[in-house]
């Protein structure tokens, strides 16, 4: 399985910069978080987004796809209750899509669970219904582009909509498009009562993408979450996506928790590098 890592990590680093000392640690590709670029990714030409995708291929490394992707963005909602507001986040996934395939990435991770919660008076099975039509053209222009949506499950804590892998199998299921999955993260995982390597078979075909972290908001080792078990549960399934490094405490700095993050992955993967 390949390795990424999220380029928020790297702060205000210039993403050139963040591309070579990603791929010159060890990882294969880089996912990223739109908002280190523009507020909104339709203010990002493309011409910049060509200059992105070529100084990636120069740094000898892959753009796995784009995460965090509603935020710093205003006026979007997956779940709203006003038709307006769903038909301009509708359209912006489709923005979306063609920002992640103009960049060369094939992956897009939704969590974003401030805009998908439930707002007064909605409830789950019309939040359900009127996020599946938000996502619905997206995720044509997906299959266009050869992007596919994947939709997190988050914890309890974050959202009340979709908490668990199965919800969110379960959601992606109704659209029936190859391009509509979800993705498995470590830390939402541990919010759940069932073990991380039974929630990764009993997921599994339904998720195209993993992000490794720990349930301390740090990178992969940096806690107690064993990923042995998560590594074998992976290769039992067949899963060749990549395992992608996403934290939320930068406390370490940058470059400790990139080459610590890979050091521990590569040995409870079983993958010296």
């Amino acid at each position: 399985m390949p390795f990424a890592i999220c380029n928020e990590i790297f702060g205000e680093w210039p993403i050139e910069t963040a591309f070579r000392f990603a791929a010159q640690t060890g990882y294969d590709a880089v996912e990223i978080a739109p908002f280190t670029l523009a507020n909104h990714v339709t203010d990002v030409p493309a011409a910049r987004r060509a200059e992105i995708r070529d100084a990636a291929a120069r740094a000898g490394i892959a753009i796995a796809g784009i995460h965090w992707v509603l935020l710093k963005t205003e006026g979007m909602h997956l779940t709203h209750p006003e038709r307006a507001v769903r038909e301009r986040t509708a359209r912006y996934f489709i923005d979306l899509v063609d920002f992640c395939a103009d960049l060369g990435g094939h992956v897009i991770v939704v969590g974003s669970p401030k805009q998908r919660s439930l707002l007064p008076g909605v409830n789950f099975d019309q939040a359900r219904d009127s996020a599946l039509e938000v996502f619905r053209d997206a995720v044509r222009r997906g299959e266009e582009r050869d992007v596919t949506i994947c939709f997190e499950p988050l914890a309890p804590a974050e959202t009340d909509f979709i908490n668990t892998a199965a919800e969110a199998v379960c959601f992606v299921q109704r659209l029936e498009s190859p391009r509509f999955k979800i993705i498995l993260d470590v830390k939402a995982m541990c919010s759940e009562t069932r073990p991380i390597p039974d929630i990764i078979r009993k997921a599994w075909p339904h998720f195209a993408h993993f992000h490794a972290n720990d349930r301390n908001l740090k990178g992969p080792g940096f806690g107690d979450v064993d990923f042995r078990p998560i590594a074998a549960a992976l290769r039992e399934v067949g899963y060749a996506g990549y395992v992608s490094v996403e934290v939320f405490d930068f406390a370490e700095g940058p470059e400790a928790i990139a080459t610590r993050s890979l050091a521990y992955l590569r040995q409870a993967f079983g993958n010296p590098g």
